[in-house]
C-alpha cells in the first residue's frame, strides 16, 4: 500500500494497537518483522499508520504475536477493512483535523458517555446556540469558517439515535448564555426534546451538590466494539485531545462514574431544566 498523505486518529489507533500486540508478545521490531517475513521499515510504517494494512494481514500478525483474544482481533480486522469517505471528509482542509476525528469517533462508537461543565454538549445544541458560540465578540473566525463550523456541528448530531448517549451536564454549563434569554430558553426546550429519545439520557449536577470535585476538562468516553478500543476525548478551548492508554481510559471512566453518581436522577434532571428555563 502507498504511504498516506493524511493520517486520521482512527488509523493511528489501529497502528498503535498492532504495536501493543507485538510488545505484549515480547518481540522487538526486528524480531517481529523477521517472523512476519516483511521489512522492519514496513512494520514500523504500519505501526505509525503511514501505510495501511489489510484485515487478512491483521489476523496474520495477531497469530504471529500469539494473541488469542478473538474479539479484539475481529475488531482490529474490522477497522482495517473500513473503506470509503465519511461525510466529515468533505470538511478536510477547511476545519481542524481534530473536528473530523471527533465526528468519526462518534460515528464508530457503540456508546457515548460524557460530562460537560462549560458548554451545552455539541450534540444537543440548537443552531442558534452553535452560531452564537462561534460568532462571539472575541472570535477571530471569518464568516466562511463560522458557517462551516455550524454546519459541521449540526451534521454531527445525526449520530443521535444510533447508539446510547448518556450525558451529565453541570448547572454552570446550562446557565451560560452565548446569546439572549429567548435563545437560552429554546436551548433548554431542545435538550428536553432530545432527552425523550430512548437512546439519550440527560442528567444534571446542580450547584448545591455537596462534595463535588470533578470540575475540570469536559470528558467524552466513546465505547469501542471491545473495551480495549474505548477512547476518551478531552475538550479544550483550542482543540481536543484523544486518550487511549488503558490506565488513562480507566481513570476517566471513573470520573464519569463519579459525576453520574453525583447527578440528579433522570426525572429530577428534567424538572430541574424546566425550572431553570422558566427562570431565564
Amino acid at each position: 500500500m502507498p504511504a498516506r498523505s493524511i493520517i486520521t486518529a482512527r488509523q493511528e489507533r489501529l497502528g498503535a494497537e498492532l504495536r501493543k500486540l507485538r510488545e505484549r508478545a515480547g518481540l522487538s521490531g526486528r524480531e517481529a518483522a523477521r517472523a512476519l517475513g516483511i521489512a522492519e521499515s514496513r512494520l514500523s510504517a504500519t505501526e505509525v499508520a503511514r501505510v495501511g494494512v489489510s484485515a487478512e494481514r491483521v489476523r496474520h500478525w495477531a497469530g504471529a504475536y500469539a494473541c488469542d483474544d478473538e474479539a479484539l482481533v475481529d475488531a482490529l480486522a474490522a477497522m482495517a477493512s473500513e473503506r470509503g469517505r465519511g461525510w466529515w471528509e468533505e470538511y478536510r482542509g477547511l476545519l481542524p483535523p481534530s473536528f473530523l476525528d471527533l465526528a468519526e469517533l462518534e460515528q464508530r462508537a457503540v456508546y457515548l458517555r460524557s460530562f460537560e461543565n462549560l458548554y451545552i454538549p455539541g450534540l444537543l445544541q440548537t443552531e442558534e446556540q452553535v452560531r452564537a458560540t462561534y460568532a462571539s465578540p472575541v472570535s477571530t473566525l471569518g464568516e466562511e469558517q463560522i458557517e462551516a463550523r455550524v454546519a459541521f456541528r449540526l451534521r454531527r448530531q445525526a449520530v443521535l439515535g444510533q447508539a446510547p448517549y448518556d450525558v451529565v451536564i453541570h448547572e454552570a454549563a446550562l446557565r451560560v448564555r452565548p446569546a439572549d434569554r429567548k435563545v437560552a430558553q429554546r436551548q433548554m426546550a431542545h435538550i428536553l426534546e432530545q432527552s425523550d429519545r430512548p437512546e439519550v439520557t440527560v442528567r444534571v449536577v446542580p450547584f448545591d451538590v455537596d462534595s463535588f470535585t470533578q470540575i475540570g476538562t469536559p470528558v467524552l468516553l466513546a465505547g469501542g466494539s471491545v473495551p480495549q478500543l474505548d477512547t476518551v476525548m478531552l475538550d479544550s478551548l483550542h482543540d481536543g485531545t484523544f486518550v487511549d492508554a488503558e490506565a488513562q481510559v480507566r481513570l476517566y471512566r471513573r470520573v464519569i462514574d463519579s459525576v453520574e453518581s453525583a447527578a440528579l436522577g433522570i426525572v429530577e434532571s428534567r424538572d430541574f431544566i424546566h425550572r431553570l428555563a422558566r427562570q431565564m
